[in-house]
């Protein structure tokens, strides 16, 4: 199996050209950061001094285990006395993940934690956005390798935010899709199909990739 980043180079590049025609190669999207956030805003409001530690500190080291990357707080930006939180207040934690580590943590939600969720049928590619990033919801946290679920004390949920730099929905889809992202094709989406093999500029740019 090969390496997201040479799977990009080998197989996606080329697909997407003869696909929708782009002019060079810079011009072909990629993923460009990966966000993977939770929110416990409900969890800590009742929790003070050294539960309210214990908490956070259980939040950060289970996403730094997921992420491979120290995670940052989100605080509160103004207090709300319906949800009894005061400006300042942590309300969840977040990570964002670029470059080796990025692809390290795609290539083990691709390949290991989407296909052990239960009931998983694929991702709706109506998750995608109308610049084709795609948010994944988990529901929880322990379905990732590195958490051993008898040790973990709370069960969180996360979102996942892959941020590519298409232009359209149907670009990002087929992008995520040829890099293995398990999306089921909606009928709203109309990925369409040109052929570029015999246009010598599309030849020259496959060459420039070794394939």
């Amino acid at each position: 199996m090969l390496k997201l980043q040479d799977q990009y180079k080998k197989e996606v590049i080329p697909a997407m050209i003869e696909k929708f025609g782009y002019k060079s190669l810079m011009a072909v999207p990629k993923i460009e950061k990966v966000v993977i956030n939770t929110g416990f805003g409900k969890q800590i409001a009742g929790k003070t001094g050294d539960d309210q530690k214990k908490f956070l500190d259980f939040i950060l080291k289970e996403l730094a285990l997921i992420s491979g990357q120290k995670p940052v707080l989100t605080e509160a930006k103004k207090a709300i006395a319906t949800f009894k939180t005061r400006k300042g207040m942590p309300l969840g934690a977040k990570v964002t993940l670029r470059r080796k580590k990025m692809t390290d943590f795609l290539e083990r939600l691709i390949h290991i934690v989407l296909p052990r969720a239960r009931d998983f049928r694929g991702i709706n590619a109506e998750s995608a956005d109308k610049h084709g990033n795609l948010t994944i919801a988990i529901k929880e946290h322990i379905i990732f390798p590195e958490i051993l679920p008898e040790k973990a004390k709370n069960i969180f949920g996360l979102e996942i935010t892959v941020t590519t730099t298409a232009k359209t929905r149907e670009e990002g889809v087929e992008l995520l899709k040829l890099l293995g992202f398990p999306i089921k094709t909606s009928k709203h989406i109309n990925i369409r199909t040109s052929k570029h093999l015999d246009n010598p500029n599309f030849v020259k740019m496959l060459k420039c990739l070794n394939v």
